[in-house]
């Protein structure tokens, strides 16, 4: 079974009335929160706001153990996914079990302020 998902990335974000951006760090989070299957991450595509792919994080497949996870940073100073980018995550098992938690968290902090937010991924294609 495989299951790729969209996960929304915004590693800055629009601020103010001059269009300013705000950088901001962007960690992308697969947990396998199976207690008894292990997962196989199959991979982790990063594309741009254009949909244009920027980079694979997964050079090859990463098994996941019963609840583990593995995480993928985002820069605050990398600007190539431009404000909406996103990740594709693709992952199977052998066995039927309880689908990956996958979420990414944005974070960035100026001054006194800090902002952050999360996304959880959507199944966007169901493999068999």
């Amino acid at each position: 079974m495989a299951r790729p998902s969209m996960c929304q990335s915004i590693p800055k974000i629009p601020h103010g009335d001059r269009d300013h951006t705000l950088d901001l760090t962007a960690t992308l989070s697969i947990r396998n929160i199976d207690r008894k299957v292990a997962i196989m991450v199959q991979k982790v595509d990063y594309y741009n706001a254009k949909g244009e792919l920027v980079r694979s994080y997964a050079q090859e497949p990463r098994m996941l153990p019963p609840l583990a996870a593995v995480e993928f940073v985002i820069k605050a100073s990398d600007r190539s996914g431009g404000i909406s980018a996103g990740f594709i995550v693709e992952w199977e098992s052998e066995h039927l079990c309880v689908p990956p938690v996958v979420e990414a968290v944005m974070i960035s902090t100026a001054s006194t302020q800090g902002i952050s937010f999360s996304s959880q991924a959507r199944v966007v294609e169901e493999k068999r």
